[in-house]
């Protein structure tokens, strides 16, 4: 197998990781797929097992995406070969091969990727995510906002034609895995930050992850 399909395959597999779900079995005891919304990302770990873990998943989620495409940029490989790595990163983090498929929402594993193509991009769409968290309360719109203006960040600072084809790549599967929470701000059911979920985040899947 040449180098660079493992990097694909690395990049996959270190994607497929849970770390929401180890971290709060570890913390707390806690199967986070059988509590609130069912998801592994950070957000439903700081239902089940707080500030602390939900931080920490943050953070790992996000650093599964880095490190792989860190590592090829760092080998001097070509550029679609780097979004072709980052792409895989992100396909583990949402159908991983540890949980049968049946991963997170991939915002977290997304901006670590970003983080690792272009630092001034993904800061500022960080930068999106707090202000519209910070204004509407609602962490799923919050994402698919800032997400939605990555590929124009790309483009203005950035420019190439990969990085800016992975992040509508990447923006597009992060709409799909928000679809339950579209409808549920359409029906008025989503619930904001810092809400209880209650039954209502029980029945359905919930913001980011």
């Amino acid at each position: 197998m040449s180098t660079r399909l493992w990097l694909v395959v690395v990049g996959y597999l270190l994607g497929s990781i849970p770390f929401g779900l180890l971290i709060a079995r570890t913390s707390q005891g806690v199967d986070v797929r059988r509590v609130g919304s069912g998801n592994i990302g950070a957000t439903n770990v700081l239902r089940a097992a707080g500030k602390g873990a939900a931080a920490l998943t943050l953070i790992l989620d996000m650093l599964k995406g880095w490190a792989p495409v860190a590592l090829t940029r760092s080998l001097g490989e070509p550029d679609g070969l780097v979004a072709a790595v980052g792409l895989a990163a992100f396909l583990g983090h949402l159908y991983p091969i540890f949980l049968g498929l049946r991963g997170g929402k991939g915002v977290a594993t997304f901006l670590g990727v970003l983080l690792a193509l272009n630092v001034k991009a993904a800061v500022l769409v960080a930068g999106v995510w707090l202000l519209t968290a910070a204004l509407i309360r609602y962490s799923s719109i919050a994402a698919l906002v800032a997400c939605a203006m990555s590929p124009l960040l790309i483009w203005l600072i950035d420019g190439r034609p990969p990085y800016v084809v992975l992040a509508v790549v990447l923006a597009g599967f992060i709409v799909v895995r928000h679809r339950e929470n579209l409808r549920r701000l359409l029906a008025g059911e989503e619930s904001r930050i810092g809400q209880a979920g209650g039954d209502r985040a029980r029945r359905g899947r919930a913001s980011a992850g």
